[in-house]
């Protein structure tokens, strides 16, 4: 889990460099009112209730059933074998996070090459730091390419660009924390469920409007009374988005009283509850984890 820190702490020192060109990051006002101090102990906090049910896979372009099938055996062969559980103790356990060396998509013939579209800001699924690709998914993945023989190769893009890559051909698999829908599954086609996700929300340490919440429903009732207007932060193009905005293909009716800013990143969203710009950001609960123990230190 240090690797996870150390590139999250090197995300909000960046942004935070931009944001103090128009402001400044050492003292924040938290939705509470009370002034925080980013280097606090304790600056931000995971509510600990899950606000959906989801599961994670891989895709692959529609119709592709040799890949398809490479794919769920292979989940089944590390699922049974230990290597799953071996690779997810290193990123939730007290394992050590492996580097991969990634293939340069410009040298080589794309026949030796899997190449795999991905939001590479995404920990504990997949991030960069330094020269070397880490993650669950990254680390998979990595293993996938040597099981057929190929040479791992990312496309590292924005994360509502992962989908319509691997749809148009232009990568192989997609391999960003995509959550299986059945409006995903009419232009992919899914591997397996590898991992069960959910959606959380980030307050501000000395944020107390989710203290007394005990069950879903009464996050969902705390959110619907928040005042007209409050700012919720998300990646774009993730469940959390549709979540707060309402999507009737993914079953949310979303929060009329509330305004989703969408960001390019969840760390981005993160350093802007301690700027003051939105009140909460919603994400993935692995994510949204890492996210606060980076920032808190």
């Amino acid at each position: 889990m240090k690797k996870i820190i150390a590139v999250l702490l090197t995300l909000v020192l960046v942004v935070g460099a931009f944001a103090a060109c128009g402001g400044t990051t050492e003292e924040t006002t938290a939705p509470g009112g009370e002034e925080t101090t980013a280097g606090s102990t304790e600056v931000l906090k995971v509510i600990d209730i899950a606000l959906t049910s989801e599961e994670y896979g891989f895709a692959v372009k529609k119709g592709n059933a040799e890949l398809l099938g490479q794919l769920n055996d292979f989940l089944a062969e590390v699922k049974q074998d230990g290597t799953y559980e071996a690779i997810m103790n290193k990123y939730f356990g007290d394992g050590t996070p492996e580097g991969v060396v990634i293939a340069d998509t410009a040298v080589g013939a794309k026949e030796n090459q899997i190449v795999i579209a991905t939001n590479a800001a995404f920990p504990p699924f997949e991030y960069v730091e330094g020269d070397k690709y880490y993650g669950v998914e990254i680390e998979l993945m990595a293993l996938f390419a040597q099981k057929i023989g190929k040479n791992l190769a990312v496309n590292d893009m924005e994360f509502d660009s992962v989908c319509t890559a691997v749809a148009e051909g232009t990568c192989d698999i997609g391999a960003s924390g995509l959550t299986i829908t059945e409006a995903r599954k009419e232009i992919l086609d899914f591997s397996d469920a590898y991992y069960n996700a959910s959606q959380k929300l980030i307050a501000a340490a000395n944020d107390t409007a989710f203290d007394a919440c005990t069950t879903v429903e009464d996050c969902e009732a705390v959110l619907k009374g928040l005042a007209e207007g409050t700012k919720i932060g998300y990646q774009t193009g993730t469940t959390g988005a549709y979540y707060i905005d309402g999507d009737a293909d993914w079953g949310f009716d979303g929060y009329a009283n509330l305004e989703g800013v969408g960001y390019t990143s969840g760390a981005f969203a993160v350093q802007d509850i301690l700027n003051g710009n939105v009140a909460y950001v919603i994400i993935d609960e692995a994510p949204a984890n890492s996210l606060v123990k980076g920032v808190n230190g």
